[in-house]
């Protein structure tokens, strides 16, 4: 039986990286709408993208705490003094964020919301927003003692296959209430866009793409040359 190969360290050094910096920023973000986060690494320094819905509030008053983040991943990760940049980008398209509308029901439940009337909430916002499906799962002890899951879909949702992968965000979080603790999920399946601003380009393996028929003059044309 041949050894599994051995992961590279470097990856799996960028996998560490990047999940403690993720869960730093959910940390420090999350009431600031924060959505994730983007490295990108040059020869010369690492730029750090944060996406987030108010980026004003993650910047601060005259970019005092954006510098206080950066001063803090550079202790934390090793950096040399001015090798890490951080910038804040502002989600285009909130409703079709994962991450900010777990975060948004998140917040509704820890201010006392029903948990069917938030999650109908999120749904109806998700798809005005031009989501082509969307589903909310909320699991735990909702109001009897006994812990349960409640689901809410609307739309058109894919489960397995490559469209997964490009085409749904999801996003998981904890709610902390007095009787237990809350599960949340948020599926969002986005729609085709040939811009790439909304959805992704590539469209759906199962489209079916119907083209003009050509005009019948052409055909005529070219029987007449062949009589000639």
């Amino acid at each position: 039986m041949e050894p599994a190969p051995k992961a590279d360290p470097r990856f799996v050094a960028d996998g560490v990286f990047y999940a403690e910096l993720n869960e730093l920023l959910v940390r420090e973000l999350a009431e600031d709408g924060y959505s994730g986060v983007e490295v990108r690494q040059t020869p010369m320094r690492t730029e750090i993208i944060i996406r987030a819905t108010r980026t004003q509030s993650v910047l601060g008053e005259k970019g005092r705490r954006i510098r206080e983040l950066t001063s803090v991943v550079q202790k934390r990760f090793n950096f040399p003094p001015e090798t890490v940049e951080l910038y804040a980008e502002k989600v285009a398209n909130r409703g079709l964020c994962a991450v900010a509308q777990a975060e948004s029901l998140r917040y509704k439940l820890l201010g006392g919301l029903a948990v069917r009337r938030a999650c109908y909430g999120v749904l109806r916002f998700v798809m005005e927003s031009g989501a082509k499906g969307c589903e909310v799962i909320v699991s735990g002890k909702l109001r009897a003692a006994r812990a349960k899951s409640m689901k809410f879909k609307d739309g058109y949702m894919v489960s397995s296959g490559d469209p997964v992968r490009v085409y749904l965000d999801s996003s998981v979080r904890h709610v902390l209430l007095r009787q237990g603790v809350l599960g949340i999920k948020v599926r969002i399946m986005k729609d085709w866009d040939p811009t790439g601003r909304q959805g992704p380009k590539m469209p759906m393996p199962d489209v079916v793409k119907v083209h003009e028929p050509k005009e019948e003059e052409v055909f005529a044309d070219k029987a007449k040359d062949l009589d000639l």
